[in-house]
């Protein structure tokens, strides 16, 4: 049965709506009424597409113009076949998924496209739309650590919240919001796929930033691989532990696995480099940061523990 809108109706009708997948592990927990109303399949009309506004919680941010050409043509000849999802607002609707969709439509001048109706809030539209590109691999490592920075600093996530939210354990979230301290040069890179999340992974890893710069512009002149980039961050170290036999005392084997995995458990913990260094029976933990913000989200961290 189809839901009377407020705009008149194609003649042609869209064939019925694939099942969707599941948002993320934890999505149907956090936002159950989301879930239920996907699960009944909602009531579609159509709808004016001058009447529609951009998604602005859209984590994406390049759209590859040869695929929205291909499915221009292809909506040409079939229509849009699955509707796309909105939002009511006081002067129409507001765009929650199915961004290419949109634009194809348009691009294939289209005047109106089916939608289907969701009454949700910002925190749930923005999840919606994070877990939309998610799933399809639509972000690069960029796009989808921002939408995770805005879920934690806008919402009020967890790290734990979000990675439940969108499928991800919490130390693969806390790695892609690290992506975010990294210097713009390197930023573009990634953006532009000319290096990895592998390779952004290991150059934050890095002691210094004369150190990152090194092993980045290898990794652009010589294509590195992460494995080799990986050894280039942990060579100084190699080369000052043999004589670096000052005050600070060397564990024992047993003890040094014990700290490596009380390092690794911290790291994952704040999102950031942690080292554990260790004089007799005293010693010092360092959590490193990389910017105010970092600072800020570190301290928070500390003081929830």
């Amino acid at each position: 049965m189809k839901k009377k809108g407020p705009v008149k109706k194609n003649k042609e009708q869209p064939r019925e709506p694939k099942k969707k997948r599941a948002l993320g592990r934890g999505l149907d927990a956090l936002f159950p009424e989301m879930s239920r109303a996907d699960a009944a399949g909602g009531d579609y009309f159509y709808c004016d597409l001058d009447v529609i506004s951009s998604n602005r919680f859209q984590p994406r941010s390049r759209f590859s113009e040869e695929e929205l050409a291909a499915l221009a043509e292809s909506i040409k000849k079939e229509g849009v076949i699955q509707p796309v999802i909105v939002r009511k607002t006081d002067t129409g609707y507001e765009l929650v998924a199915g961004e290419r969709r949109l634009r194809a439509a348009r691009l294939a001048g289209l005047s109106q496209v089916p939608v289907v109706v969701r009454d949700i809030s910002d925190q749930q539209h923005l999840v919606y739309s994070i877990v939309e590109n998610v799933q399809r691999e639509d972000l690069n490592p960029l796009e989808e650590a921002q939408g995770y920075h805005m879920l934690v600093n806008t919402f009020g996530f967890s790290q734990e919240e979000v990675a439940a939210a969108v499928g991800k354990n919490r130390s693969t979230v806390a790695n892609m919001l690290r992506l975010r301290n990294l210097p713009d040069p390197i930023k573009e890179r990634i953006t532009d796929g000319s290096i990895s999340t592998g390779h952004a992974r290991a150059l934050l890893a890095a002691k210094t930033p004369q150190q990152q710069n090194t092993i980045f512009q290898a990794i652009l002149a010589k294509g590195l691989s992460v494995r080799q980039a990986e050894a280039m961050v942990k060579a100084p170290d190699k080369a000052g532990s043999s004589s670096s036999a000052g005050p600070l005392k060397k564990p024992a084997p047993a003890d040094a696995a014990h700290f490596a995995d009380m390092t690794e458990s911290l790291a994952r913990i704040f999102g950031t480099r942690v080292r554990i260094q260790r004089k007799g029976k005293r010693g010092k933990i360092e959590i490193e940061f990389y910017s105010d913000a970092d600072l800020d989200r570190v301290l928070e961290l500390l003081l929830n523990i």
